[in-house]
């Protein structure tokens, strides 16, 4: 089968740790085609979505990858499409998603791309309010103050475009930062952001859940440094291997049904001392951790579901089941 790979330069991949670099080698390792474009080489053509790609090939070894000669193709005629552009969502991947939505329901497209658009990472996690800790999104600084009095004076600010821990601030009563925190990431008001109460149990990690079709792969707990709020791993969060909780597992059976209806299949939840805190559906990362704490390469669970899924949009492509 031939997969197209929405996503950044390939030299910006690290091949010990990133989830799209995980996803080539799996379906390279099981006889697929990987096709590389970025964003900006989509196209539409009387009201079909193209892309210039180049044939990719990834190996263990430096340089890691080979690219062959940009050519034309239709984007429907690939059997699948892996949207792996690292956020921010910005006006670029917004364009990308719009174009993407021209192959929709001719080819299979992870995560769909109506999907990502509606689904911002810090507010889609307000369908499930119920399962979060206490959340406040506003541009207003004076609400931002009394909310953060009325939960006991510590809380996190976050920007809504954010992402991988960047502008994630402490506020705590009696700093006298705050302020000027609140001013930044608001724009003296003009900027909504999100304030989550702080969860002492971030000190004991922050924990992402990897999601398949609504179903759990797997879990690693992401431990911050002790001078950072942040857990990332990019910011330095060490990683651990966890357990998904039976508490953490009901949510995820509540949110399954509407990841679904909404087409976001390989998703990341996050989750602090049992509260979801954010859904993450843009280029989610930790496979590759995951993997080497399940001593296997969970990679191929997903390729495994675009070979099904394919086939069965396309009866005449054999599925590669496993043995």
């Amino acid at each position: 089968m031939r997969f197209v790979y929405v996503m950044d330069p390939m030299d910006r991949v690290l091949p010990d740790k990133d989830t799209t670099f995980a996803f080539l080698r799996a379906a390279q390792r099981r006889g697929h085609s990987a096709l590389h474009c970025h964003p900006r080489d989509l196209y539409i053509l009387d009201g079909d979505v193209y892309a210039k790609v180049r044939d990719l090939r990834v190996t263990d070894t430096a340089p890691f990858f080979t690219h062959g000669a940009p050519y034309d193709m239709r984007i429907a005629d690939a059997e699948a499409v892996l949207i792996r552009k690292d956020p921010p969502f910005d006006s670029a991947y917004l364009y990308c998603t719009l174009m993407l939505e021209r192959a929709r329901g001719r080819t299979i497209i992870l995560n769909d791309p109506r999907g990502i658009r509606d689904a911002n990472e810090k507010l889609y996690a307000l369908h499930f309010s119920r399962h979060m800790p206490r959340t406040l999104v506003t541009s207003s600084p004076d609400r931002i103050f009394l909310f953060l009095k009325d939960i006991g004076g510590k809380g996190v600010i976050k920007p809504l475009f954010g992402a991988g821990g960047a502008g994630v601030l402490m506020l705590s009563d009696g700093d006298k930062n705050n302020r000027a925190i609140v001013e930044l990431l608001t724009g003296e008001g003009q900027l909504e952001v999100m304030v989550q109460q702080y969860l002492p149990a971030v000190t004991k990690g922050d924990k992402r859940v990897l999601l398949l079709d609504g179903q759990v792969l797997g879990g690693i707990n992401r431990v911050p440094r002790a001078d950072d709020l942040r857990s990332n791993i990019h910011v330095g969060g060490r990683v651990e291997p966890c357990d998904v909780s039976a508490e953490e597992r009901a949510v995820v059976a509540d949110m399954a049904p509407r990841m679904r209806q909404d087409g976001l299949v390989f998703v990341g939840l996050d989750f602090i001392g049992g509260r979801l805190t954010e859904v993450n559906v843009t280029s989610p990362t930790g496979i590759q951790e995951l993997s080497q704490h399940a001593g296997r390469d969970v990679a191929e669970d997903v390729i495994h579901w675009l070979e099904v899924h394919a086939a069965e949009m396309r009866p005449a492509i054999p599925s590669l089941m496993p043995d």
